[in-house]
């Protein structure tokens, strides 16, 4: 009998407790959902501060603390009145980060299922030392536990680690040698590298030209792309396409060109579809490139088309076959690259550079500074992308 029955009933209910919280939470399924964060926050051995912190050691760290990270006054000062990133209030701030800490400069919308809270938390989990591991220690040996002969202990383990460690020295020099005997390249002026393999070449020539040469096979509808889009878009573009933030604005627009501050979207501006879907599958989502199927692509590219009223029917599908038959609404109003006939292109001569024009010179315009995508923690003046 143990003389602390309470004592041992109160553990046996907290590991109880570890145990059904580690089985609903999955850290495997949590990394899947940290591929939205990783366009801003780095985790992991090496991780370092990019536009947003790094999240190792997160667990039980006072909101804003991170020193040398440039957070914003609001996130400097919930961590000044006692915010610990703990299980509640990291879901708290992952489920509606502005409504836990208001004025933060996070651009992230928020996850708005509960399961996936519950992995991204075990997988941070999984980088945070100060976090409850879920599992049992193992019990230190007890201090008069008699210890092994050493003849049997020799016994019992006959591939030790010394034993390992002398066959991988034994072994070291004849690799060595494998490699010098390798036959030094000839080809080129410098004798690097070597020719790119076909599937090589392949990885890398993916572009789609605007009349569909280079399309993959595949389909997705407006109804598909539009549960795409909330998974992994809408953090930075809004449900809707209309922007978190300072990140793009990718419908609407139509009739701004001549204004202003014309609102360029794929509706009101791009010329080519094949462009869009180039974009998309090259680059998106960002921080997570190429991570989408072709049939992904074509799913996000039509409901990025029904986001500008381009199509119509939530059931349309876009495919290799009917791509081409789809034509933006801009595209009348781009032009050929006609500069091969300017004077110094035809007449094959240098293009002047210097007193070209009589009289001095002036500005007669200023370019707007758009700073879309953020890239530098110093950047004081970009505040839509940045992550507290």
């Amino acid at each position: 009998m143990s003389r602390f029955p309470n004592a041992v009933l109160v553990a046996a209910a907290a590991l109880l407790a570890a145990v059904t919280s580690v089985s609903a939470q999955d850290a495997a399924l949590g990394e899947k959902v940290f591929a939205r964060c990783k366009a801003c926050h780095a985790v992991g051995e090496g991780a370092e501060n990019r536009v947003g912190p790094h999240l190792n050691e997160l667990f039980g760290r006072t909101a804003g603390s991170i020193e040398g990270f440039k957070y914003s006054p609001a996130m400097t000062k919930a961590g000044e009145g006692g915010l610990v990133w703990e299980d509640e209030t990291l879901a708290e701030f992952l489920a509606k980060p502005k409504d836990l800490v208001k004025g933060t400069k996070m651009a992230f919308a928020g996850l708005k299922k509960e399961d996936e809270i519950a992995n991204l938390t075990a997988y941070l989990k999984t980088f945070s030392a100060n976090a409850a591991s879920g599992a049992a220690t193992p019990a230190a040996p007890a201090s008069d536990a008699p210890e092994a002969p050493a003849e049997k202990k020799s016994e019992a383990a006959p591939d030790a680690p010394e034993t390992k460690a002398a066959a991988a020295t034994e072994a070291a020099p004849a690799e060595a040698a494998a490699e010098v005997s390798e036959e030094v390249p000839s080809h080129g002026v410098f004798h690097l590298g070597r020719p790119a393999t076909e599937d090589e070449v392949a990885a890398w020539d993916i572009d789609i030209r605007p009349d569909g040469a280079g399309l993959p096979e595949g389909r997705g509808t407006v109804a598909q792309g539009e549960t795409l889009f909330a998974d992994q878009c809408a953090s930075c573009h809004g449900d809707f396409g209309e922007a978190v933030g300072r990140w793009p604005v990718l419908a609407g627009g139509q009739g701004t060109l001549m204004n202003e501050r014309p609102e360029k979207t794929v509706g009101s501006f791009w010329p080519y579809l094949s462009t869009v879907y180039d974009y998309i599958r090259r680059a998106m989502p960002f921080g997570n490139a190429r991570s989408l199927s072709d049939d992904d692509v074509y799913a996000l590219t039509a409901y990025v088309l029904y986001l500008n009223d381009i199509v119509t029917e939530e059931d349309f599908e876009l495919s290799k076959e009917n791509f081409t038959s789809i034509r933006l609404p801009n595209e009348d109003n781009f032009i050929d690259d006609d500069r091969l006939s300017e004077p110094h292109y035809a007449a094959n001569i240098e293009p002047c550079m210097k007193d070209c024009k009589p009289g001095k010179a002036e500005i007669t315009k200023h370019a707007a500074v758009l700073d879309v995508t953020p890239d530098s923690v110093d950047d004081e003046e970009n505040t839509g992308g940045g992550i507290d």
